[in-house]
This record gives structure tokens, sequence and C-alpha cells, in this order.
């Protein structure tokens, strides 16, 4: 098959999947073409059946905001016609969805029938989609698709809930590399970062609001008054500033390590004895799959889809959001129990095990097949 996928290329849970998702893809022998304004931050290293296209965004001092949905949509014809692709898979739907159909339109003068896969990721859906300058054109274009997919079962039901969606929604769920997240250098990073073998916690966000990133330093600074620890907190964005002045005020700044942006998460991840993800709404939790797959238990909020894949009291335990006493509650329950943590630890890694490309890849491919007109 001759796939066209249409994401954001930055560090966001939509983009890591979806490129993940085309390099699967083409391992298994299918050509991906990339369509995007950047390279996604995870499209590195060589393979044949890749291409990648760059939407040219032209400046006009008429244009206060470059007309991005217009160049994408010209972006789209052009390589469709150009490289004979079969279907279009769009991530977030938020321009992607209305940019397909778009260009779906024009390609219908060419002679040329492309479907188009939406898949749904969350703040498409939970946060930006329902504002009301972007609402009936998310409906519209949803509706539009040829097939709609979510991350979660509780995505879903949110999209059903906020939307007039007429059309079936599929959940096929995120997924995680397990050859690649695995506790393969715990040993030397652990000593490293934790030299006199302080239990080590780590965080992974976009540090937005949504993900409540002081929550997470507060569950540590808990934590850290009973037993000796280290807080990695991983990635970069708005909150950060207001999360470092805590840091100070707290007085525990030498046991927290801001990371920024980091693209071997593994290499971290090998080494965490856990991880905390207090967020607000999670539609599915992408980076605690990928630490479970690490064999790290998840100290979590039960918002959203995280209920989905954190097992509560197997794969580590879920508290009310905003509730640190309990998180760190939770937490310290593991860190002074090393034969729990280890039980735990095991349990994480099957539950990833469920949520693997292996398990996931081949829903994707069965979809795509049953768009792609057959030749009579």
């Amino acid at each position: 098959m001759r796939i066209g996928i249409v994401c954001y290329p930055t560090y966001g849970g939509s983009g890591v999947l979806a490129t993940e998702l085309g390099k699967a893809l083409a391992d298994e022998g299918h050509q991906v073409h990339f369509i995007t304004y950047q390279q996604p931050v995870r499209l590195n290293g060589f393979n044949p059946n890749i291409f990648y296209h760059e939407v040219q965004v032209p400046a006009y001092p008429l244009f206060d905001y470059p007309p991005y949905e217009s160049a994408l949509s010209s972006t789209l014809v052009d390589v469709i016609l150009n490289h004979n692709l079969d279907l279009l898979h769009v991530h977030y739907a938020i321009p992607h969805a209305s940019t397909a159909y778009m260009a779906k339109q024009i390609l219908k003068k060419h002679g040329k029938h492309i479907p188009f896969i939406t898949t749904l990721h969350g703040t498409d859906i939970t946060l930006v989609g329902k504002d009301k300058t972007y609402a009936p054109v998310v409906t519209f274009s949803i509706n539009e698709s040829d097939a709609i997919t979510a991350v979660s079962q509780n995505l879903r039901q949110e999209t059903y809930k906020y939307f007039d969606i007429q059309k079936e929604i599929r959940v096929i769920y995120n997924f995680v590399d397990s050859k690649r997240f695995h506790r393969h250098r715990a040993s030397s990073c652990g000593n490293a970062l934790a030299p006199k073998g302080e239990k080590i916690l780590v965080h992974v966000s976009n540090f937005r609001p949504i993900k409540r990133v002081a929550d997470a330093v507060l569950v540590f600074k808990k934590v850290w008054d009973k037993i000796p620890a280290k807080l990695l907190l991983i990635g970069d964005g708005p909150d950060r500033p207001a999360v470092e002045s805590m840091c100070r005020e707290l007085g525990i700044c030498s046991d927290i390590r801001f990371i920024g942006k980091q693209e071997q998460l593994e290499e971290i991840l090998g080494c965490a004895d856990l991880f905390l993800l207090p967020s607000e709404y999670e539609s599915f939790g992408l980076a605690a799959l990928e630490a479970m797959a690490s064999e790290v238990p998840v100290i979590s909020s039960n918002a959203g889809g995280l209920p989905e894949i954190n097992i509560q009291g197997k794969t580590g335990f879920l508290s009310p959001v905003g509730d640190v006493d309990g998180m760190a509650d939770h937490a310290l329950t593991l860190l002074q129990n090393e034969e729990l943590l280890q039980q735990f630890r095991k349990q994480a890694y099957r539950q990833a095990k469920k949520f693997t490309l292996e398990q996931i890849i081949p829903q994707y491919e069965a979809l795509y097949q049953e768009l792609i007109p057959q030749p009579v």
C-alpha cells in the first residue's frame, strides 16, 4: 500500500504515534509518505520505504496568519497525484481532517478517489475541538472521514458526548515498541543519577497546565521527606519556570533534574523506579505505557483513558486528579517495599505487552484494506 500520513511533527503524543506507525508500516513493506511542515522528531534513520514532503507556506504581507490549511491541501493533492497514493491517514482532527476533505474533493476533479482516515488523539476533541470557533468544522470533517479511530474507549465516548458524530468510531489503542523500551540499561544510568542508591522518580510531559507538573513535584516532596529520592523532569513548556521556582521554594532543587526534551527516552526510563503522571486529562497516556514497557510502575490520576492502561493495584495506582497525598502514599507503598515493587514491575511489563506494535499494526492494516478500492 502507498499511504500518506499527516501529523504534527512535534513532541506531542499524536505526532509520536503517527511517526512510529509510519515507521512500522514501512518496515512491513508499505510505502509511507509523511506530509507536514517539518520533519517529525522521531523520523530518524533511513528506510527506503519512507518519504518526507515538506509543506511550504509562503509569507505574504496580506496575511497576518499564513494559510497553512490551504498550503497543506495543495501539497496533499500534489503528493497524492505524483506518487499515486492509495489512502490518507490524518492524525489530530484540527486542521488535518478538514484539509484531507478539501484535498479529496479537489482530487475528484482529477478522477482520483482517495479515502481518508481521521485518528482522534485527545485535545483535538476534549479541548480545542469544543471551542465554538472550531466545533462546526471539526464535526463536519470527522463525519466526512471514510473511517474514524480513537486511541481509547474514553476518547471515543467523549467524542460522541460533545459532537454530533453520525459514524462509527473504532478504538485502536496507542502502541509501544517493546524492543526499544525495556529495562536494559538500568544499572549504569541508575548509578550515575542516584549514586547513593536513591529511588528515581520520573515525569515526562509538555509542561502545560493540563499535565499538572506541580503536582508531580509535590508528590515527590512528600516522598523525599520519607526516603532518599531523585526526580527527573523530562520535557519543556510554559509551566517550566513556575515549577523551577517551586522547587527552589521547597528546598529540593539539588535532588531534581530538569532534563528538557529527550528523544531517547528509553535510556532514562530504564533506570527509573516510578513514573508520575498526575494529569488533569489523558486521552490515553502514551508516556505511561512507555514507562510500563520499561518495567516502571505508574502513579497517575484516574483521568480520561489512564484506567484503560494503568491497572489499579497491579501496574501502579490511580488517584483522583489533585490528590497529591494519595499519590504520595501510593508511591511510598511501592518504594518502601522492594518485593512489592519488583512484583509491580513485572505486572507493568506484562500489561504493556498488550499494546505492542505487533498487536496494533495489523489492526490499522486491516482498516486500510477495507477502504482501498480493490481492482476489478
